[in-house]
């Protein structure tokens, strides 16, 4: 299988693509695209978003092990790994694993995922990004920083924002959070 960052060198090299373009065109700093072509981490979502719009890909592209055509069923008992992303801010894990939902569907446009929320980490800085988000709490409480507001959200509680204010997404107490979570990113 191979890695994002491995699918990240692949694209640049394809497209003769520096790595000081790749940052030019991500809005990133060439410290920070070093970093994440260095590395073995997924970088954060934000910036896999940033990289796959200054690539011209779709974010799934880093994401996918197969492709189908037809829908994609994911059964309770057959699940996947987390995928956890990394801050582009700091050498350290993010404090939200990932479990994709349609990891094998081809073409698609959304990005559905499971999120564990971890208590006690999420102190980096707000994301921000082209798109749409929406987030539905399953488990737990989480702290929703959005622009200059906060929300606290409970199971069966739901939010959809635009992705190009920035926002933080935490877990409200010790307890952590499991979160449905939909990412658009247009391409």
């Amino acid at each position: 299988m191979t890695t994002v960052t491995e699918k990240i060198k692949i694209l640049c090299a394809d497209r003769n693509m520096s790595a000081e373009e790749l940052a030019a065109g991500a809005g990133l700093t060439v410290e920070q695209v070093r970093r994440i072509c260095e590395s073995d981490w997924i970088p954060s979502l934000a910036s896999l978003i940033k990289i796959s719009r200054a690539l011209g890909v779709r974010l799934g592209t880093f994401l996918d092990d197969s492709e189908e055509s037809g829908p994609v069923l994911n059964r309770r008992n057959e699940t996947q790994g987390p995928v956890t992303f990394t801050s582009h801010q700091t050498t350290s894990n993010s404090h939200m694993d990932f479990m994709s939902l349609a990891a094998s569907k081809a073409g698609r446009n959304m990005e559905p995922f499971l999120i564990q929320i971890h208590a006690g980490n999420g102190n980096e800085c707000c994301s921000t990004h082209e798109g749409e988000e929406f987030l539905y709490v399953l488990e737990g409480s989480i702290r929703v920083q959005y622009g200059n507001e906060q929300y606290v959200m409970q199971p069966g509680d739901s939010i959809y924002y635009d992705s190009i204010v920035d926002h933080l997404v935490t877990a409200n107490d010790a307890a952590g959070a499991k979160i449905l979570a939909v990412v658009y990113s247009p391409v």
